[in-house]
C-alpha cells in the first residue's frame, strides 16, 4: 500500500516539475537542472516523517510563490501553483497518516546470508548506482528539454505549413522526448527496485550534471550523446552480472538496454 501512493506522488510530483518548468519558459526564464538533496529514511515511519517535512516545506514556498503572483498580477503562474498547493497538501495529510505507524522491532538475521548472495559486493552496488545516476541524469534532462520545446514550437512556426499543420521541428522533438523520459522513469524506478531488493542502498543524485542546450538541435546532440554514454555504462553491468552469475540483473539490464539503443538511433537519425 505504501509502495503504490508513493508511486502515485512521485508521478504527481513530475507533472508539478513540467507545470512549473513549462511556466518559467513560458515567461522567458530559465529552469534549473539542480535539486536540494533528498532524504530517504530506512522505514515506514521515517518514509513519512521525511515526507511531512518535504511536503511542509514545499507549501510554505508555495505560499510565497501565489502571494508573490498575487502582488505583480500574474495570475496564470498563481492558478498553477494554487492547483499544485492542493495536491501537496494531501500529501502532506497522508504522510501525517503514516508517520504515527509504529515500525516492527528489527532483530538479528534469523539464518546467516547465503552463499549466493555473497556475489553483491559494495563494487557491484556502487556500479547499479552509476545507472540510478544516469537515469535520474536523463530524466532531468529530457524533462527540461521536453518543457522547452514545446515553447519553442508555439513561438518558431516561421512557415505557412508549420502555422496551418502546428507543426514544426521543436515540437516534434517535444512529443519525441515526452515518451523517451517516460521510459527513463520506467528505468529507474526497475533498477532501484533491484538495487533494494539485494538489500543494497540506492542513490538520488544525478550524474553526468544534467545538459538542457539551447534549442531543439542542441537536445537532440547532447541526448545522443547521452544515450551513448548509458549504452556502454549497461553493456559493462550486462557483462559484470553475467561474470558474476546475477542472471536477474543481466536480464533486466539486457532489456533497458535495447530501449536505451531505440533511443539511440532516434536521436541519430535528426543529427546525422
Amino acid at each position: 500500500a505504501v509502495g503504490k501512493f508513493l508511486k502515485e506522488f512521485a508521478i504527481q510530483e513530475m507533472k508539478h516539475a513540467a507545470s512549473v518548468m513549462e511556466r518559467i519558459y513560458y515567461l522567458g526564464g530559465e529552469a534549473t537542472t539542480k535539486g536540494n538533496k533528498p532524504s530517504i529514511g530506512n522505514s515506514l515511519s521515517e518514509f513519512a516523517r521525511n515526507g511531512v517535512k518535504a511536503e511542509e516545506e514545499a507549501l510554505v514556498l508555495y505560499r510565497k510563490i501565489i502571494e508573490a503572483a498575487g502582488k505583480i498580477g500574474d495570475w496564470e503562474t498563481r492558478e498553477v501553483f494554487e492547483k499544485i498547493y492542493g495536491e501537496e497538501e494531501s500529501h502532506l495529510f497522508k504522510f501525517q497518516e503514516y508517520s504515527k505507524m509504529q515500525d516492527e522491532a528489527e532483530g538479528p538475521p534469523a539464518v546467516p546470508l547465503s552463499e549466493w548472495r555473497k556475489i553483491f559486493t559494495d563494487d557491484y552496488f556502487a556500479l547499479l548506482n552509476k545507472a540510478v545516476q544516469a537515469e535520474i541524469s536523463a530524466i532531468i534532462q529530457y524533462t527540461n528539454q521536453h518543457e522547452k520545446a514545446s515553447l519553442q514550437a508555439l513561438r518558431e512556426r516561421n512557415t505557412a505549413l508549420e502555422v496551418v499543420t502546428e507543426s514544426n521541428k521543436p515540437s516534434v522533438v517535444s512529443k519525441l522526448l515526452k515518451g523517451i523520459f517516460m521510459q527513463e522513469m520506467e528505468h529507474l524506478e526497475k533498477i532501484s527496485e533491484r538495487i533494494y531488493l539485494l538489500e543494497g542502498e540506492a542513490v538520488f543524485t544525478p550524474d553526468p550534471i544534467p545538459k538542457v542546450g539551447s534549442n531543439a538541435d542542441d537536445f537532440l546532440k547532447l541526448d545522443h550523446e547521452a544515450e551513448n554514454i548509458a549504452i556502454l555504462l549497461y553493456r559493462k553491468i550486462v557483462a559484470e552480472a553475467l561474470k558474476i552469475g546475477d542472471t536477474k540483473t543481466r536480464r533486466l539490464f539486457e532489456d533497458i538496454v535495447m530501449q536505451e539503443e531505440e533511443h539511440y538511433w532516434t536521436f541519430d537519425d535528426y543529427v546525422r
